[in-house]
């Protein structure tokens, strides 16, 4: 794909390899701001692993798993899972990365520091999960089994612009699902374990939305059409997890993300930052996509809308029969 930017002096053709290049200085900024913010932080200081038991095995004294030892809810624990399983496939979103972004220079710095922060992240849950009795032990290395053994490829992975700007809306999403299952976890340890996480999140997203910003002054449509396509089309990473569907109509009931939560909380704040309808001087391609956006995102707010009201006539029934 190759676009004419009327924000260049004279007509540039861009390609992947010429926007890496021109996005490098960015990129080496952002790093540089993003080491200074991060904070350094231990996963084991968020375990209760005072409240550790042997699981059947190689000790006698196991006990099996019951639901009746998890402390978090219903949605918690399904969400726990499905927020879970998708950081075990950090082996896979570092391969999709460091093919597209390469592993020189400031891109390739990025990709490291990223990859090993990401990682804190299955650690510290499947330690709390694993110690607090969360979850079934044995389901959940099935689960993480089956779905790794699958791999995981982007539905972005061929153009670096597009994943650049998936990355911008889904690291926000994945701190939205953390945050709010933490909320809805009903265990105080859970929810400082997940608030910690999805810090990490969104210092993630700043980066690469602030990217996807500069992507926007180089190369406005191309990058337009890149940021139409992924919200058009977005999905998060995890959408191979074994029961997937059900799990995500559950943590959607369960008010863990749903329509509602993707379009205020995570399509809007990253295009109200970017000012997406407002960006001038765009070729017929870019006028189009920024067209199609804009209706898009009409579209979803009705869609959601129209969940509110089915989430509020289905809270209204639970709360009759209890009174009844």
């Amino acid at each position: 794909m190759t676009i004419t930017s009327p924000h260049l002096g004279s007509p540039s053709v861009w390609t992947d390899a010429k926007l890496l290049y021109a996005l490098e200085e960015v990129v080496e900024t952002e790093l540089n701001r993003h080491l200074k913010v991060a904070k350094d932080w231990m996963p084991h200081e968020y375990v209760p692993w005072s409240d550790g038991r042997n699981f059947p095995g190689l000790f006698e004294d196991g006990q099996a798993w019951e639901k009746e030892h998890s402390k978090v809810t219903e949605i918690g624990r399904i969400a726990l899972v499905v927020n879970l399983l998708t950081e075990d496939n950090l082996p896979s979103y570092h391969h999709e990365i460091a093919s597209l972004f390469g592993r020189d220079g400031a891109w390739g710095t990025w990709v490291h520091r990223w990859t090993a922060e990401e990682g804190r992240h299955g650690i510290v849950m499947r330690d709390y999960l694993l110690t607090s009795r969360a979850v079934d032990p044995d389901q959940l290395e099935q689960f993480r089994m089956s779905h790794m053994s699958e791999g995981f490829e982007s539905d972005n992975r061929h153009s670096m612009l597009h994943s650049v700007a998936y990355v911008a809306f889904q690291e926000l999403a994945t701190r939205i699902s953390h945050r709010n299952t933490g909320h809805q976890s009903g265990d105080p340890v859970c929810d400082r374990m997940l608030s910690r996480i999805a810090t990490d999140e969104n210092l993630h997203m700043v980066f690469y939305r602030n990217l996807l910003k500069a992507a926007f002054e180089l190369a406005p449509d191309l990058t337009m059409q890149a940021v139409r396509d992924v919200v058009v089309n977005f999905r998060m990473p995890g959408h191979g997890i074994p029961g997937f569907e059900r799990a995500a109509a559950q943590m959607a009931i369960g008010e863990v993300y749903n329509l509602r939560i993707h379009h205020d909380d995570v399509l809007q704040p990253v295009l109200r930052f970017l000012k997406i309808m407002e960006i001038d001087g765009l070729g017929p391609e870019g006028l189009k996509a920024q067209e199609e956006l804009g209706l898009f995102l009409g579209g979803l707010d009705a869609e959601a809308l129209k969940f509110d009201e089915k989430l509020a006539a289905r809270k209204a029934r639970m709360a009759a029969r209890a009174a009844g």
